[in-house]
């Protein structure tokens, strides 16, 4: 093939997660195919247009070259009378996507998931536009298994989400493990240092815990490690990303003791991938590219999945499939209490430990990048 300019187009929104991974293929395929036009379909929302256009890669070029914003209803396993008003709203995206998909005939559609990447998928089917769509957790989530019915190929994270399709064995499912940003291959432990202004000197004296609810923080978490403070910084430095949201709730009565040895930030944003890099151990939820992204890094991990109603228990298979592997300890809501995370934790106190799930994080990720055996799948299904 040569290497001519071609239009591809990409899918998904909704949640960071159903972005950052598919921005890490596009990147890679932009590798392969440097004159390549990537337009990116995702919702109406402020959130989904400004991760995309303010994406780049590591040559500083943006990673998609133009974003279509179009509506997205939400899929709903339970009774709403939202759900009539969404009808109209998929159909009309839909209608968008058709429009935009003619306008540019891409080469194949590559689907990252969320509510708005149904439609988008729809209408490349009836186009007869080449789909593949990926699922990043262990269970696949309802977008996922409607877009794998129009799907040409559908990439997954886990061999053993094969089982919850009925003909997974097909060779249409093909196992690429979950795709995750280049600058978590290239990190900087030292800068992270620097960022949270913790000397080496400190973390030879104490390991670094690195505590994360997701960009917007985790409520429970926050009062668990808040409950616990004098403990945790007794045996840690804790680095504690708390949430935009709950920033306001951090207490300001802590002992000069904690204070040497806690870092709290609202959010930490370009510089999490080395502060990564700087801990020793991560407590966070189990959202699929947190901890791939974790794991990647070689960190130890102790998972407290998100579980209730706002959930379909995919951070509870995520963080199984993890502990079953010996790369995370997990917490469940119903065994979340302080001597529970006192005794997950005191385990990692052992740099020996700490080693032992590190090497089986290295196991887990394999030799290959994701995002690059994904993007040379993509590459070879160019006609």
């Amino acid at each position: 093939m040569d290497n001519k300019t071609l239009t591809v187009a990409f899918t998904g929104g909704g949640t960071g997660g159903h972005i950052y991974p598919g921005l890490a293929v596009a990147d890679a395929f932009r590798q392969k195919n440097e004159r390549a036009k990537i337009i990116w379909i995702a919702s109406l929302s402020k959130m989904d247009k400004d991760i995309v256009e303010n994406s780049f890669d590591k040559e500083g070029r943006a990673s998609a070259d133009k974003f279509y914003g179009i509506p997205s209803g939400k899929l709903r396993r339970y009774f709403s009378f939202k759900n009539f008003l969404d009808v109209f709203k998929i159909f009309f995206g839909f209608v968008a996507a058709l429009f935009v998909l003619l306008k540019n005939r891409p080469a194949f559609l590559f689907s990252k998931g969320g509510f708005v990447s149904v439609p988008v998928c729809a209408a490349a089917r009836v186009l007869g536009i080449k789909i593949y769509t990926h699922e990043c957790d262990f269970t696949p989530g309802l977008a996922t298994r409607i877009n794998s019915k129009f799907a040409d190929t559908v990439l997954l994270s886990y061999d053993e989400t094969r089982d919850f399709f009925k003909n997974g064995s097909s060779s249409k499912f093909v196992v690429t493990g979950n795709p995750v940003r280049p600058v978590f291959y290239e990190t900087n432990a030292a800068a992270g240092l620097d960022f949270l202004g913790i000397t080496s000197a400190q973390k030879k004296k104490k390991p670094i815990l690195l505590v994360t609810g997701g960009s917007l923080g985790a409520a429970q978490i926050n009062e668990l490690v808040w409950k616990n403070i004098s403990w945790l910084c007794q045996k840690f430095i804790v680095v504690h990303q708390t949430g935009q949201k709950n920033a306001a709730l951090l207490p300001q009565d802590f002992p000069e003791e904690v204070k040497e040895n806690y870092h709290p930030y609202p959010f930490i944003y370009k510089e999490m991938p080395d502060v990564i890099a700087a801990a020793d151990v991560v407590l966070s939820r189990a959202g699929a590219n947190s901890i791939w992204e974790c794991a990647v890094l070689e960190k130890p991990m102790v998972l407290i999945p998100l579980e209730g109603a706002g959930t379909r228990g995919d951070q509870v298979d995520n963080a199984e499939y993890f502990e079953r592997q010996g790369a995370a300890v997990v917490i469940k809501k119903s065994g979340m209490t302080e001597s529970s995370l006192q005794s997950a934790l005191s385990s990692f106190l052992s740099a020996a430990q700490r080693k032992n799930y590190s090497e089986a994080c290295k196991k887990l990720c394999g030799t290959e990048r994701p995002a690059e055996k994904i993007a040379q799948i993509l590459f070879e299904g160019i006609k």
